[in-house]
């Protein structure tokens, strides 16, 4: 069919068509923005699931339904290894300058921007220059210790922000790459914005880890953010994602069709619109019927191995290779340590760090302790077709 009029957005964060399944979330987050206009507290939000359930694109749904309400917006995605100041430090210039451009400089921006030089200066990160007059304030912002100094930072500008009758919102994605320093500082500053009562909200979203991330990193942070566990949609919100934005392109499917993708798709949305957006291009007309699935979805299978798959794989050292390879023996997951390192044929102590270092990466998860589980819905078949054989690990020992 006509490849210009495809519905389907298969991608990293690209808005759906149809945002099945999430409807309640968004509802309750517009009240919380709402809320904290009127200057009524609420607790911040951080989007917990596995990769391809749709939190990135939730978030910057969220974010636009901030904007459209007047807030003030700050988003990024929190890099591997990255440094949360040299991200936040231009963002917020960004923000303060907005802020000024609404009405002439106050008090409060003007001590906001004094901050954020100090933290720049502090941190070594360059933001450029502010356009308008800048009050130093020493001690603020200033001491190096990041959770000493992000609270008052953000502070200072949600202050500015109310000066401008309005609010700050910061959204932060793939939060489990946040250190632990940097997440404990994001903690302490969301508490003190909460109790001071100030214009604020935080929004992020993470692998399925970071609600114990963030536990660990602060006792209390399990009473200041909620954690919305994002798993597959149910299955008539499944349908819908696939169906209705065929239906809007006059096209249907037959109730085969849309059975086999939903089950090859395991109702995953961003497998969904994979499914859709191949099997539409492979499709020679309307209706699309279960043979024209099953012969589009060796290419489908085929694209993903090579894009969305891949791309995690080659980041893996040899040993990550054949510890995920061992976890694919055993099945989807969780699996505990003991049998991982049993199909791997060595002993669990000596693997260990390895199964840290791939919790790091985002690759996989432990929701209980000795469990452990693929962040990557599906990953369990692709290291099969990637490795097909299953290789013992033999440890190198080394010579005297």
């Amino acid at each position: 069919m006509d490849r210009f009029s495809n519905p389907y957005v298969p991608g990293a964060g690209l808005q759906p068509p149809e945002l099945a399944g999430r409807q309640a979330l968004m509802h309750n987050a517009s009240l919380d923005m709402d809320r904290v206009l009127a200057g009524r507290p609420a607790k911040g939000l951080i989007l917990l699931g596995l990769r391809g359930v749709g939190k990135t694109v939730l978030l910057n749904r969220m974010r636009a339904l901030a904007e459209d309400r007047g807030f003030c917006t700050i988003r990024m995605e929190a890099p591997e290894g990255g440094s949360l100041p040299e991200l936040l430090a231009p963002e917020l210039r960004r923000t303060l300058y907005s802020l000024d451009l609404r009405r002439a400089t106050g008090r409060h921006l003007q001590r906001a921007a004094g901050v954020l030089a100090n933290f720049a200066k502090a941190f070594k990160v360059t933001v450029g220059d502010f356009g308008f007059s800048v009050d130093v304030t020493p001690g603020e912002g200033d001491t190096g210790n990041l959770e000493q100094d992000l609270p008052p930072l953000l502070v200072a500008a949600a202050k500015a922000a109310a000066e401008r009758e309005t609010a700050v919102a910061l959204f932060i994605d793939e939060v489990q790459y946040l250190s632990s320093r940097e997440l404990a500082a994001v903690i302490v500053a969301c508490h003190e914005m909460a109790q001071e009562n100030l214009p604020f909200l935080f929004m992020g979203a993470g692998l399925p880890q970071v609600a114990a991330l963030a536990g660990k990193a602060k006792s209390y942070a399990e009473r200041l953010f909620d954690y919305p566990d994002l798993g597959s949609l149910e299955a008539d919100d499944a349908r819908s994602a696939l169906v209705k934005p065929a239906e809007s392109e006059g096209v249907s499917f037959d109730s085969g069709a849309v059975d086999e993708i939903l089950h090859a798709a395991q109702n995953f949305p961003y497998f969904i619109q994979e499914w859709g957006y191949q099997v539409w291009n492979a499709a020679p007309s309307s209706p699309i019927t279960t043979d024209m699935v099953r012969t589009a979805t060796p290419e489908v299978v085929e694209h993903l191995d090579g894009n969305f798959f891949r791309v995690r794989f080659d980041r893996l050292t040899p040993l990550e290779q054949k510890y995920l390879r061992a976890m694919a023996e055993l099945g989807p997951g969780p699996h505990t340590t003991g049998s991982i390192s049993d199909t791997l044929g060595v002993r669990t102590p000596s693997v260990a760090t390895v199964r840290q270092r791939l919790i790091a990466k985002g690759m996989v998860w432990s929701q209980r302790h000795g469990e452990t589980a693929f962040t990557v819905p599906m990953f369990d078949a692709f290291m099969k077709r990637q490795m097909p054989t299953l290789i013992k690990h033999v440890p190198q020992h080394r010579g005297r």
